[in-house]
């Protein structure tokens, strides 16, 4: 459409700036008039509108498969959550590096945890915000971390050479339903509850003890 409008050959349009315009001249055009002479008819051998199609077949994708068990036992004095036991097991195809996979396991595992039972964003009636600091912004460290039984079922992938499947968020994406479901079971048990929002933190897990 810019090559009839500015009479020139398609081949020497460029873009830039939103303006289309002809190589070593001053003369251009913008998208919106582009538009404007789309709209008000143009010659059949020209394109009718500024529509553009595109048909992408991307490569195909291998994904994880894993399963988290939790198991918590929450003080009703106090409401702190503890976590006895914690149970991994995952598909991550052919491990290329079984070490390094266990260590990026571990730490989402952690991040998620963080997530679930301790970080929690607060603010104050004027939208200040409570905890801009570590000094009050809760995050794990290793002492509130459980011993995680890492296990791997390796099914290869068919979709690369290796076999290999990603693990990159697979830690933090299993740890927050896992654990936060094991929470819930036991309110549930205790009071009935069916749901409780996120993070887990001691007072808000003692209060709904309480309320129930």
């Amino acid at each position: 459409i810019a090559a009839h409008v500015l009479e020139a050959a398609p081949v020497d349009i460029e873009l830039d700036q939103g303006r289309l315009s002809v190589v070593g001249t001053d003369r251009s055009v913008s998208i919106m008039e582009l538009a404007a002479h789309a709209r008000n008819g143009l010659p059949d051998d020209v394109p009718q509108s500024l529509d553009a199609e595109l048909v992408e077949e991307p490569p195909p994708s291998a994904f994880p498969n894993g399963c988290h068990v939790v198991e918590v036992e929450i003080d009703p004095e106090t409401g702190v959550v503890h976590i006895d036991r914690y149970t991994i097991v995952d598909d991550f195809g052919n491990l290329i590096n079984p070490m390094l996979v266990e260590g990026q396991v571990h730490g989402g595992v952690a991040q998620g945890l963080g997530q679930a039972l301790m970080e929690n964003a607060q603010y104050d009636a004027d939208g200040q915000l409570l905890t801009g600091s570590f000094m009050d912004y809760t995050m794990p460290r290793a002492d509130n971390l459980p011993t995680f039984a890492f296990n791997t079922h390796p099914v290869p992938a068919t979709t690369n050479p290796l076999g290999a499947k990603g693990c990159g968020e697979a830690g933090c994406s299993g740890s927050i339903p896992a654990v936060m479901n094991a929470i819930v079971d036991v309110l549930a048990r205790e009071t009935g509850a069916t749901h409780f929002d996120m993070p887990a933190t001691p007072e808000r897990v003692w209060s709904a003890l309480r309320q129930g």
